[in-house]
């Protein structure tokens, strides 16, 4: 996957943790820490998208449509 380097601002405090978790070595760069956190961020925010999207939706309806794509005779 390409690589693009953008610049961002931060207070001191996250950078200070973000450098703790550097040193502890439980992630190889503050790059590294600060891209799987915004990915991890953007996961959560499509999952949630998700989730209202499903919860839009009629179950019964959703079942009888379900049930007339399904073949008379499921002989598995």
């Amino acid at each position: 996957m390409d690589k693009l380097k953008v610049a961002i601002t931060l207070d001191k405090r996250t950078v200070d943790r973000i450098d703790r978790l550097v040193r502890q070595h439980v992630y190889p760069n503050r790059s590294r820490a600060i891209e799987e956190a915004v990915e991890e961020k953007l996961a959560r925010l499509n999952r949630r998208r998700l989730t209202r999207e499903c919860s839009k939706l009629d179950p019964t309806f959703e079942k009888a449509l379900a049930e007339d794509a399904l073949p008379e005779d499921l002989s598995i």
